[in-house]
Formats: C-alpha cells, structure tokens, sequence
C-alpha cells in the first residue's frame, strides 16, 4: 500500500520528542485507544510564525463494511497535523493513495492527502467542548458514516463542486433570467482586502462600464452532489477537469484571446489584469436523476490575458507585438499553458428576496404585496428593514422630500438631500439588492383623491400600512370603501412607545374607531398616564417626528421600528382587529399591552356623522344600571374632525359627587370634573376633551328626549355656541341609544 508523504515534515525519533500540547494529547488519548496506533511523529518548519507537529496514526473503524461501495478501508492511515494557534483546530489527512473522493472533504491539489472535514459548525464553536477523546471518536464517526453514504444527510444541501478561498465572484441575484436573456457580462472590480483576498462582480455589460478582466464561460454535464471534486492547481489539471465533463476549456478560451488582438497587433499587455474562467456544473442527488441546481465555480489566471493567449498558441510574438495565430501554418500546439496557476474563486449570488426570507426566518411564501405611506424615519425605517428581509413588494408615498435633519432620523445619505422620501426610499433598496426586490415610489399625498395611481395602490394591496406620523390619512381612508386592510404604526413623540393599529380583514373596524379605543386606553390605564407626554400638538404620537426641533435619537427611533416591522406581519396574518402598545421601561425592558377592539356604531347628526364603538356603549350602560332605579349622567369626552365631518366620542365620565339624581330626573355636578376633562386632554397630548353630555333613563323608559331633554340640549348649544360647536347630548335608554345635536341659528 503506497502513502503519501508529508512535505518538509521531519521525523521524530518518539512522542516525548513532541512539544505542541495538543499533540501530547492527542499522542497520549491514541495510546489508550485500542482502535488508534501511532506510527510516526514529524514537525515542521514554522510558517507565518506559527508552529506545527503531527502524529501520524493507523486507525481501525470497526462500523465500516468490508468491500463498501465508497472505497474505504477497515484501517486507513492518518496525519494528525496540529498548529499552536489556539484558535485552530487539528487537520486530518488521509495518507493512502487512491483514498476515495468522499462527502465533506476540504479542497487540496491534485496529489496530494485528502483532508478530511469532521465538522460542520465553525472552529469556535467546536472548541468550547473539544476534548482529544471525542476527536477521535469523530474521525471514526466521518470513516464510519461515509463508508455507509450516510453522512451527507437527505436534506440537506448539495455540497459544491470545490470549497471556499479568499477569492471571491458575486454573480447578479437574477444571473439565469439574465443568461437566458442572451445578457453579455463583463467581469469588474469591487474590493480588495487587508488579507489580500479580492471580491469581483459579474455584471451585464454596458457601453459606459470597462471590464476589468477576461470572461469565459462553460457548462459541464451533470455531477453527483455530496462527492467533492479536487481542487485544480494549473490550468491543465483544470482542462482535464473540464473534458471529463463533456467540454473543452481550450477551445473556448482560445477565441476570447484571440479576440483581443485586431490586425495590427498589441502591445505586450492589454490591461487584463485577469482571466476569470467560470464553470457552470449541474448538481444532482443521484446518479441518472435531474439536476437540483446548478452550481457555478471560477477560477482566474493571474498572468496578462496576452501572455496567456501566447502560451496556448492562440497569439504569437512576432517584432514586439502580439497578433492572432489563426491560419499560420506549421505552429506546433504549446504546452506551457498547462503549467499556468490556477486560483480558485468562491462564487457567490446576490440574494433574491426568497433567499433573504430564508435568512430572515420568514416563510418563504410571505410576501404580500403592500403600500406604505410616508417615508419619514418610521416609514424608512420600515422600508429598509423589511426590504433586507425580502418581505413584502412594497409602493412607498410621499410628498415631501429630505431635508438635512432628516438625516440624524432616517436611512437616507447626504447624497439624497432634496431627493422625495418616497424616491430616496426606493433608492436605497435598490442599492442594496440591485433591484431584486423593487419598490416602487409615489411622490403624493396620499390624501389627495386627484391621484388616481396612489387611490389603484390602496385598492389592489394585500395590506396599507400607514406611517405618516399625522392624523389625516388615517382619518381620510376610514372614510373610503374599497381599499386594502389598514394599519396604522406611529411612536410617541420621545419614541418610548410604539402602537399599532390594526384594521380587520374585514374593514368593519376601521383606524378611526381604533383611534377612539386608543385613547380611551390612555384615558383609562396607568401606562397611559405619561404615554405621550411631549406631545406639543393636537397629533398622535408620530407627529412629533414632523418637529424638526425634537431631540430623538435614532437609536429610539430603531428599536421601535424594529418591533413594529417583526410584529404587523404578525398582525397581518390573523382575520381580527388589534390595538397594541409597546412601553420602554427604564431598565431598557418593554412592556406589551393589548387593547381590546370593539365595533363601531354611527349616528347621522345635522351635516356630522357621529361614531362611538361598542366598548363605549358597554360603559354607558354599566353606569346606567349601577344607578337603578335612579338615572345618572355625566360628559362626554371625544373629538370633532370637520374635515372628514365627525365627531367622534372617545369615553364618558361618571356622574361627580356633588350630582343629584332621582328616578326621573338628574341634575350633573361639578366636583372634579373639571379636573377629570383636563386630565383626559393632558393624557391624550390635547386631542381629546369635552364635546357634550351624557344621561340615562329609568327602567321601561327608551331613550326619546323628554322636554326637560330638549330643554338641557338648547341651554347645552347657547353653550357650545361660544366655540362655533353644536352641542351633543346622549341618552342611555332601556334598550337603545340616541344621540342628539342643538345648534344656535
């Protein structure tokens, strides 16, 4: 049996002669294994500092059958190599010649040991538990599962044709639509690092662009995944690779060298720094079956493409210039080509979206289509998380554009000053994925009904998320039928909170009505004693973000909209409506509060429409019974919205202390309910506040104004009359509600 010897490595006389602590004790966890015999120990000379041994070692592994498909030995010899870097794990060799192509092998010249790879989790991770003994049992582990083909797993994915380097080719996200395009490409540079390894791109080719390098391409017939091809060191070891699978490197790369010279010859260099040659081999599982994927490996020769045109014979020298071989006869074919060095590249594809779903842990059929309107710094935020994802095909609108303090709050660069949001948005996602996920942009208000494309957007989505930071859009949609499933998100104006507002599947419970519940949870809730506090206008939470004066910093303003985009998808996939808030604690922890939804009710009063929602109703109506027999009352907290024609009634508080109240008559007192109004103002940052009273009826009575009724509603709208406001009265009835409006004139 012939084996291969390890160069420079210089034989030990004994394993006392070993100094690296690893290999000690890998010697001494041999020698109290029966199934481990060392034969042998070598050091070698230091390499880049680093020192090295090996223990070279006879072992048996009892789990392999004998006369096995996969041509592995009961006994193979092995060389333990073993580094004093600590970071490093030992490298295992396979010493016999003929030592089969097997699954997780890593890549090493034509001729020399295979390396076997025993791991598939990285280095660091490895050594936090590695122990000499459970190495061992590993390296019979690999022996045993490839001699039975069972180490490449059914599902999991096709090994490529050669490991990785530090060489890398990006080819474009939609590399097969393009080919099959009839698309040219052309090879250019994109960055070279501190370790000397250099990234290339493979992009269609454009008269403005100058490539870089050499391009020649070729498809192989089909190979078995799972099975590791050697790594070709020169460029005939690559060509013999290439004829086993059916085509000729040669043959094509003569042309490509050929036409780099015109009649009147070239210089001695073109400017090729480079000559890529890039493989592209079907993969298959088995033998026979269809190809699962193609793979594409590369491979580049650093030599100026002329001299490499000249070793092949497809150029030839002549008085200092270069010029084509074709037709000159009597040339005998060079061979020198076949000694030129061949460096592997690592091929790499931009991400698709599916793919970016796939590393993003979304499924992979999530991705709905949506409109998200405004693109401030939750809109682009959103955008920008999202598009990384690959979820959603997104239409993003938006009027305004980027001034310079956006920037300290948004994801666009100073190189977008005065580019629309909407615009800027979309840009930046096709930076980072070059179009693979396209967004497009409507510079628009998304409230004007002149723009039919944004009004088609909102119909024909799966879903509209609304992040405009303002109370007009969402107030404008509720009013409209036929558009796509609503959520609002926003944050508070210091960013501690971030809500969500979430329509049914249905639209029967629209943002307006969830607004109303909104802050009646403020209202209400302890959370909501300072939710909004900073609040400087009669907005919600976002429309602090429009206060180009706000301190915020964006490290808020991405924590929020983290859990916003991780979240309303969440959303998006269940049928019911939901009002959730998200509280940032001192200590950096959140708390989550859910909101319960209710249906919304209208009354038409005058030219208003009147809304409250079920929740409200249900509250009326506990302090109706909880008065019986006597009636109760008390005011009305709420909203007028001219613009859209509403009133909407937010709460209702109960009847002050200093009331009096009988079976057939109630009079309001005063005691705190100044106080109370107030307080509902300060905690929902002004939007809410007084907009009428509230009574109930006896028991048997329905709720049809007596004239003390009519009475109390004309002496409420001489009232209101002072602020240009009807005056509003509520009457809880046995079994109904009615809502009533007085105005002066």
């Amino acid at each position: 049996m012939e084996f291969y010897t390890l160069d420079l490595g210089k034989e030990l006389a004994g394993p006392e002669a070993l100094t690296l602590a690893r290999a000690i004790a890998l010697n001494e966890a041999m020698v109290r294994h029966r199934d481990f015999v060392p034969v042998g120990w070598l050091r070698f000379p230091p390499k880049d500092g680093v020192a090295r041994e090996a223990v070279l070692v006879d072992v048996q592994t009892h789990g392999v059958p004998k006369h096995n498909a996969y041509g592995l030995k009961f006994q193979e010899r092995l060389a333990i190599v073993v580094t004093d870097e600590p970071g490093a794990l030992p490298m295992v060799y396979a010493l016999r010649k003929g030592f089969p192509r097997l699954a997780h092998q890593h890549q090493e010249p034509q001729g020399s040991p295979a390396q076997l790879c025993l791991y598939f989790e990285p280095p660091e991770t490895v050594l936090r538990t590695w122990t000499p003994q459970q190495f061992l049992r590993r390296i019979q582990w690999w022996m045993d599962k490839n001699a039975r083909g069972e180490l490449h797993l059914a599902d999991q994915p096709l090994d490529r044709l050669f490991f990785t380097s530090k060489y890398e080719l990006v080819l474009p996200w939609n590399f097969d639509a393009l080919v099959s395009q009839g698309t040219k490409f052309m090879l250019v540079g994109a960055a070279t690092r501190p370790d000397g390894g250099d990234t290339l791109r493979l992009t269609p080719k454009t008269a403005e662009a100058r490539a870089t390098g050499l391009l020649v391409e070729l498809t192989l017939s089909p190979i078995m995944g799972g099975a590791v091809e050697l790594n070709p060191a020169t460029l005939g070891q690559l060509e013999d690779l290439v004829v086993m699978r059916g085509a000729s490197l040669l043959s094509a790369l003569i042309p490509k060298l050929q036409a780099l010279v015109d009649a009147q010859g070239a210089a001695t260099r073109v400017g090729n720094a480079f000559t890529v040659i890039l493989l592209h081999v079907p993969l298959c599982r088995e033998e026979g079956a269809a190809p699962e994927r193609m793979d594409h490996r590369a491979f580049v020769l650093t030599e100026d493409a002329l001299e490499i045109g000249v070793a092949t014979g497809a150029l030839m020298r002549h008085e200092g210039k270069i010029f084509s071989a074709i037709g000159v006869l009597g040339q005998q074919p060079p061979t020198t080509w076949r000694d030129l060095l061949v460096q592997p590249l690592e091929v790499l594809n931009e991400n698709t979206p599916q793919l970016a779903r796939a590393q993003s842990g979304l499924a992979s059929n999530d991705d709905p289509s949506g409109v998200l309107v405004g693109a401030g710094s939750l809109g682009s935020a959103l955008a920008m998380l999202w598009g990384r994802a690959g979820y959603g095909r997104w239409t993003v609108v938006d009027k305004d554009h980027i001034r310079p303090h956006n920037l300290s709050r948004h994801t666009a660069e100073a190189d977008q000053i005065g580019q629309p949001k909407a615009a800027a948005v979309a840009l930046l996602q096709a930076w980072a994925d070059h179009g693979a996920g396209p967004m497009i942009s409507l510079v628009a208000s998304a409230t004007d009904p002149q723009r039919t494309d944004v009004l088609e957007a909102l119909r024909t989505a799966d879903w509209v998320v609304d992040a405009s930071a303002s109370l007009d859009y969402p107030r404008y949609a509720s009013t409209l039928e036929g558009l796509a499933r609503h959520v609002s998100a926003f944050f508070t104006p210091s960013a501690g909170s971030a809500i969500a507002l979430v329509e049914d599947t249905a639209r029967s419970i629209r943002l307006r009505t969830l607004e109303a519940q909104y802050y009646r949870a403020i209202i209400q809730s302890d959370w909501g004693r300072e939710h909004l506090g900073g609040h400087l206008g009669a907005f919600w939470s976002g429309a602090g973000c429009r206060d180009i004066s706000m301190v915020l910093p964006y490290s808020r303003v991405m924590l929020m909209a983290s859990l916003l985009a991780e979240n309303l998808p969440r959303f998006r996939a269940q049928e019911g409506a939901a009002i959730r808030v998200w509280n940032r604690r001192a200590d950096g922890g959140v708390d989550v509060h859910d909101v319960p939804t209710f249906q919304e009710r209208s009354f038409e009063v005058g030219d208003l429409q009147v809304y409250l929602d079920a929740g409200l109703e249900q509250e009326l109506r506990a302090f109706r019974l909880g008065a019986l027999p006597n009636e109760t009352g008390g005011v009305l907290l709420g909203y007028y919205d001219f613009t859209v024609r509403a009133l909407v009634l937010v709460a209702a508080l109960p009847a002050p202390a200093d009331s009096t109240s009988t079976t057939g008559s109630f009079e309001r007192g005063v005691d705190g309910l100044k106080e109370a109004v107030g307080e509902a103002s300060r905690r929902t940052a002004g939007v809410v506040g007084y907009v009428g009273e509230w009574h109930s009826h006896p028991r048997g009575h329905s709720a049809a104004p007596s004239s003390d009724d009519v009475y109390q509603l004309i002496h409420l709208a001489l009232g209101m009359d002072a602020d240009g406001l009807p005056g509003v009265q509520l009457i809880v009835g046995e079994n109904d509600i009615r809502v009533l409006s007085g105005a002066v004139g």
